[in-house]
């Protein structure tokens, strides 16, 4: 059983006071099935999902028993755990890869590593370098995510993934698998799609990568059609360095267009 997790002086606690101690009254030491834990938690994270708790599961950041049959049953130091990852992901934007570090070093009983201010955040143009390299490293080389895997890595619905497709969005490999940059692409839709853009409105982005993919290409298709291995080579690392300033001009223009706005 995942271990007991104290919470850190860093705001509000996982689950209000008074509630976690009735329930823990009422409950004893019964595990929660995972929706129980989906109501627990809602209160505090309204945006939480059964998909989001099971990706954080199949990331490592909680361990829930199983019973004979399947079925996931969280003890109270589990729900301590995803509240605790999921405060950090909304409040200070930690991505997981950090919040593991968090949880191990409270777990050997040391202090957790400081959290970064506002003014340490990552502004746009390190956050689009932060997603294009996320982009790149997802899923291992060579990993192919089927199409279940990747609505439940996406938060999604398979309805949802009809409509990306429709749109040319997101699209399967000639194997029908999906790689990270599928996945990656998923979940940024997703994310929007919580703001009210849907897919529709998402078609001048996709048109407008179309065009810089394009301006990619005449600057490395005579590399890529040489004969040395080497400058092959380079033709792809030049592509992947035209990219990054590709997506790093497209936020700083962003960033120039709502300011000159507010």
């Amino acid at each position: 059983m995942t271990p007991q997790i104290p919470t850190p002086s860093l705001g509000s606690s996982p689950v209000p006071a008074s509630r976690r101690t009735g329930e823990a009254r009422r409950r004893g030491d019964e595990l929660l099935s995972i929706g129980a834990v989906l109501a627990f938690l809602r209160d505090d994270f309204p945006e939480v999902t059964i998909s989001k708790i099971r990706f954080l599961e199949a990331e490592g950041l909680v361990e829930p028993q199983r019973t004979p049959s399947g079925y996931r049953k969280f003890s109270a130091a589990d729900v301590e755990r995803l509240a605790y990852v999921l405060r950090m992901q909304r409040d200070h934007y930690l991505p997981l890869r950090v919040i593991r570090e968090h949880l191990d070093a409270i777990e050997r009983g040391e202090q957790p590593p400081a959290l970064p201010g506002a003014e340490s955040r990552p502004g746009p143009l390190e956050e689009a370098d932060r997603e294009l390299a996320a982009a790149a490293g997802v899923l291992p080389g060579g990993v192919r995510l089927g199409r279940a895997e990747l609505i439940a890595a996406a938060e999604a619905q398979e309805r949802e993934l009809v409509e990306w497709e429709s749109y040319g969005l997101v699209q399967p490999g000639p194997d029908g698998g999906y790689d990270g940059e599928a996945l990656q692409i998923a979940r940024l839709v997703a994310e929007l799609g919580r703001f009210g853009l849907e897919p529709r409105h998402l078609r001048a982005m996709k048109a407008a990568a179309e065009r810089e993919v394009a301006l990619v290409e005449q600057v490395v298709a005579p590399l890529r059609r040489h004969r040395n291995p080497q400058t092959r080579a380079h033709a792809e690392a030049t592509a992947r360095e035209l990219a990054t300033l590709s997506v790093r001009l497209h936020a700083a223009m962003v960033q120039a267009g709502l300011r000159s706005r507010s």
